[in-house]
């Protein structure tokens, strides 16, 4: 994939982070399961890819020591290839897969996933899809005949490993018992020894407001557009907290949605300096820590 430097950050310091504990809400049984099952790597620093999956979403973080925590996987088989693309052939190990809300452009993937890779455990906003989703009741079967555990979190918890970690900052007991399904989806800043990532599933202005409202730091260096550039999320006073230097949109070309809206792309260049990357034009692109520099890569 071509290599693009953004500008050099003169304020980009490592990240000083303390951890204590665990996963939380994932008893010791759950996380040996994950941890010893999988294979050693020789990766020496984090990337995040967000993945070319069409229209909807899949981020893929890649920890040193091979530890993979794949969010969301697309809505079809489109995630397979584009696994292929970023992992060696011998590498068939998820250690955790997150649903960030029970929407087919978001989990239908991991059918598919089930079928190729070991996946240590999933973890999931405890909410389930619409009542007769056959994608969704597949998945459940074969989670319970895989013997693969499905962990409920929210606002609050937290999943560390080694210097890095990932916070839930929503949703919170009210959202995740909303009728509108975009409500209940897991927002996680991910945090890295050098440099942070905001995932924000199919939010819109109501839960960004949440955030702001509940004094939450959503500060990151990437920012996964909230619902794919939909006009109805990326307010600017959210896109200023952030303050985002790279912005990903993950969205399919010429999708019947009229994603990404011209407003949100205006709200994006006006609200901040962020370099913007769309996979319907960039296809998958990661993202990492240069010497002082945000570093991405992209497929197209």
């Amino acid at each position: 994939m071509e290599k693009k430097k953004t500008k050099r950050l003169n304020t980009f310091d490592p990240l000083s982070i303390l951890l204590a504990g665990g996963l939380i809400a994932v008893d010791m049984v759950i996380w040996y399961q994950i941890l010893f099952a999988a294979p050693l790597s020789l990766a020496t620093s984090a990337h995040i890819y967000f993945l070319d999956v069409g229209q909807g979403d899949s981020e893929l973080v890649v920890l040193p020591g091979d530890i993979k925590i794949l969010t969301d996987a697309g809505p079809d088989t489109k995630v397979l290839q584009s696994l292929a693309n970023v992992l060696p052939p011998s590498d068939t190990y998820i250690d955790l897969a997150i649903i960030s809300h029970p929407e087919a452009d978001h989990f239908g993937g991991y059918n598919s996933i089930l079928d190729h890779y070991r996946v240590g455990a999933f973890i999931s906003n405890g909410r389930d899809a619409a009542p007769g989703n056959a994608a969704w009741s597949q998945l459940r079967g074969k989670m319970k005949d895989k013997n693969v555990p499905l962990v409920t979190l929210g606002a609050g918890d937290k999943i560390h490993y080694a210097d890095n970690e990932i916070n839930i900052l929503s949703p919170n007991a009210d959202f995740a018992q909303s009728a509108e399904l975009n409500d209940t989806g897991l927002v996680e800043l991910v945090k890295t020894p050098r440099f942070t990532t905001l995932l924000t599933a199919d939010t819109g202005f109501n839960v960004e407001d949440f955030l702001l409202a509940s004094h939450q730091s959503v500060r990151a260096d990437v920012l996964k557009v909230p619902h794919h550039g939909s006009k109805y999320a990326s307010d600017d006073a959210f896109l200023r907290a952030v303050d985002p230097k790279v912005a990903v949109i993950e969205v399919a070309a010429k999708n019947t949605f009229g994603q990404p809206a011209s407003s949100t792309l205006a709200r994006i260049a006006s609200s901040t300096n962020a370099h913007v990357l769309r996979t319907d034009r960039d296809g998958t692109i990661a993202v990492w820590a240069g010497d002082g520099t945000i570093e991405i890569s992209k497929e197209k």
